[in-house]
């Protein structure tokens, strides 16, 4: 692991113990579940919100005063509005990304639930995903929920990914793998 990417996953890990404890104190999980949802979705959609997180040109005022009116239409709980202004205020939030992340894996893990991430070639039905779901909850022991993502070059199966185990029954994969077998014998 970089240098860098430790300090700033040390960095997040800090940040979301202190978050989580408190949430857990106060009985707000749930509605820090809400805010990590929230933040991750915008995340994921805003450019420029991961500008502003990560950009050294934004001062630690303006960086404050966006993160203030954010928090605000968000209707992000007392918590993370506080943290997230401290962030701020410490020019910390370039770990936002990582303190979602690691505050999704410690609510997870409270409620004994595991994060499996899926791709499939094309997008699975409710059904399919409640019945993988079933599936993986028998070998894993544990709820599991899903997060699924497209990827079409996969031609056909899935890829699902839990913690340090990947399965890949991807048509991609296994022409690949035909491929080399082929290789190997000419």
């Amino acid at each position: 692991m970089s240098e860098p990417v430790a300090i700033s996953t040390g960095i997040a890990q800090r940040y979301a113990t202190a978050v989580f404890e408190l949430a857990k104190e106060g009985k707000a999980l749930k509605a820090l579940e809400s805010d990590i949802d929230n933040l991750d979705a915008a995340l994921d959609a805003s450019a420029d919100f991961r500008a502003l997180i990560a950009s050294p040109l934004y001062s630690r005022d303006a960086q404050g005063d966006a993160i203030a009116a954010i928090s605000k239409k968000m209707k992000l709980s007392p918590t993370m509005t506080n943290t997230l202004n401290l962030m701020a205020s410490k020019r910390r939030l370039f770990v936002l990304p990582q303190l979602v992340n690691t505050l999704r894996e410690a609510i997870a893990d409270d409620k004994g639930e595991v994060t499996a991430e899926v791709t499939a070639a094309k997008a699975l039905t409710k059904t399919q995903q409640d019945k993988l779901a079933k599936t993986l909850k028998a070998s894993v022991g544990k709820d599991v929920k899903i997060k699924m993502a497209v990827d079409e070059n996969l031609i056909g199966g899935l890829i699902v990914k839990v913690g340090s185990k990947m399965i890949d029954t991807s048509i991609r994969s296994k022409l690949a793998s035909l491929q080399n077998s082929m290789k190997e014998v000419g």
